[in-house]
């Protein structure tokens, strides 16, 4: 009983005085462990007789529920303690947050751009497309290169009409899908994947973006397109620059255009960026074709438009300076981690 009494009195104070859980965790081996102390009296009773396991039991007992019960009360107050104490003296840790892909920014610089000028955004529609849109309803031959396998990516599944389908290259098939449900005049851009089966290098891959812009209207001519382009190179670049028109051939628009910029870096007097050339070409671009705008249902004598397509890969190149077009889509975190 002696015994007892003296673990009883240096428990309670050495749990009062417990300053953490590390601490207050030993008090509790040290008492209350498999080999602790009031635990071996416990054990000690079954060699004590009956009259003195009567009398030591029930203090043993009585005197270990007490020990746990302070020890369980003060692990809740050192626990709170430690929620609640802000040591601002700690060097801080440096928290990891995600990082926007160049061409996630680019793209939405892109969409703000055509936004603040009216153009509505248009979902890219089907990556999965029919011969019809990609190249028939595009006024593209059916002798056209585009639709050899070296530059297409067709599939062996038909269609519901025994059309065949491919992986569009170009989102220009939207031209038509939208013409066929909407009537001018309207103004609009499509962002979308597209799909090309060529030999990748630092300008080319197999899969990339574009975004297409269609505007048609009664009225609509390449004044309203040159103006369009030079308010938006602006923009983007943050300073005027000089666009220049070159005469070219798609077969959806006609007049078909190539749209150059004024080198960004070296401002038109040369660079290896522009090869010394003082110009960057960026987008083709030109006069809806009469037959595009037939097969999207309209006159083509009473509607014209104007549509190009630009490539934000091009462009954050150009914003970045970037040299490969395929570190766009390597994974490589230390490239991502700068933007």
């Amino acid at each position: 009983m002696d015994k007892l009494e003296q673990i009883k009195i240096a428990a309670e104070r050495e749990i009062k005085d417990a300053s953490n859980l590390k601490s207050l965790e030993d008090l509790r081996i040290k008492y209350l462990g498999r080999s602790g102390e009031l635990t071996m009296i416990l054990r000690s009773l079954a060699d004590m007789s009956l009259e003195e396991k009567k009398i030591v039991g029930p203090k043993a007992q009585a005197l270990r529920m007490e020990l746990d019960s302070m020890i369980t009360e003060k692990n809740k107050k050192l626990s709170e303690r430690k929620r609640s104490v802000l040591d601002v003296s700690r060097p801080g840790k440096k928290i990891k947050i995600g990082h926007l892909h160049p061409l996630s920014i680019v793209e939405k610089e892109i969409v703000d751009i055509f936004r603040s000028m009216s153009f509505s955004v248009i979902d890219g529609g089907p990556e999965v497309e029919t011969e019809y849109y990609n190249f028939d309803a595009l006024n593209i031959p059916k002798n056209h290169p585009a639709r050899e396998m070296h530059d297409t990516f067709w599939l062996e599944k038909l269609g519901n009409k025994n059309e065949r389908l491919l992986l569009r290259t170009h989102t220009s098939p939207m031209q038509i899908r939208y013409m066929e449900t909407h009537k001018p005049p309207f103004q609009i851009i499509v962002p979308g994947r597209v799909f090309r089966y060529e030999a990748t290098d630092a300008s080319h891959e197999i899969n990339f973006s574009q975004i297409e812009c269609l505007m048609v209207g009664k009225d609509v001519n390449l004044s309203n397109f040159k103006f369009i382009i030079e308010e938006f190179f602006a923009r983007l670049f943050k300073k005027k620059l000089t666009v220049r028109l070159r005469p070219s051939y798609f077969p959806f628009v006609e007049p078909g255009l190539e749209v150059d910029i004024q080198c960004v870096k070296c401002g038109g007097k040369g660079c290896n960026i522009c090869k010394d050339s003082g110009w960057l070409e960026v987008m083709g671009a030109g006069m809806v074709h009469p037959n595009v705008l037939k097969a999207g249902g309209y006159d083509p004598r009473e509607y014209q438009g104007f549509a190009f397509g630009v490539g934000p890969e091009r462009i954050a190149m150009l914003k970045y300076n970037i040299p490969d077009i395929r570190m766009f889509y390597g994974g490589d975190l230390r490239f991502i981690n700068q933007f």
